[in-house]
């Protein structure tokens, strides 16, 4: 497969992780080079290793996961924008719902929820014999660049717009979540 296609491919999977990024930027509660880093790195990672793991998974527990991975990442997504959404409707000074989304449970759940389209990817990559090591690193790449950049775009929103913009972003992963279910389920 030319490096272009593998290239489109991990462009594609990093929408979801370019628009959570985004979500998370606008909350403003993941500032600063650690968060930063934190979160454009786990999303990489994520993208990567589930795209090694499709691939070492192979047909038969693909099968088991493709019947309910877009139920397991559209319950994930909703949760944290339900819970973005709500920080953003508190009264100013109030404790924010999502301290720092680029810690903990909440990062594992959006880390997973952004890479569980890389599993099926992984799968496919290995059917048609590409090697997946490289595959796999340039799709962890582009996430963590994209990532970065929607990181980077939501918290200059985020400073300019306020706690509307945190709601904005609930608002961006719950409309990830349902984009899922519906291209999965139709």
């Amino acid at each position: 497969m030319p490096f272009w296609t593998v290239f489109l491919i991990a462009i594609g999977l990093a929408m979801d992780c370019f628009a959570v990024s985004l979500g998370v930027g606008t909350a403003g509660t993941a500032v600063g080079f650690r968060p930063t880093f934190r979160l454009f790195f786990h999303f990489g990672l994520f993208q990567a290793g589930m795209t090694l793991l499709g691939w070492l998974a192979g047909k038969t527990v693909v099968t088991y996961i493709a019947s309910v991975d877009h139920w397991v990442a559209f319950g994930l997504l909703v949760f944290v924008g339900v819970r973005m959404i709500l920080g953003g409707l508190r009264k100013e000074g109030a404790e924010p719902a999502i301290p720092d989304p680029s810690r903990g449970m909440t990062l594992v759940i959006l880390s997973i929820a952004t890479s569980i389209d890389a599993l099926a990817v992984g799968l496919s990559l290995a059917l048609l014999e590409v090697n997946v090591f490289w595959s796999a690193l340039l799709i962890g790449g582009v996430s963590a660049a994209l990532s970065l950049v929607g990181l980077l775009l939501g918290n200059q929103l985020g400073m300019r717009f306020g706690k509307s913009m945190e709601v904005l972003g609930g608002l961006i992963l719950i409309g990830i979540g349902l984009r899922v279910l519906v291209t999965h389920l139709f």
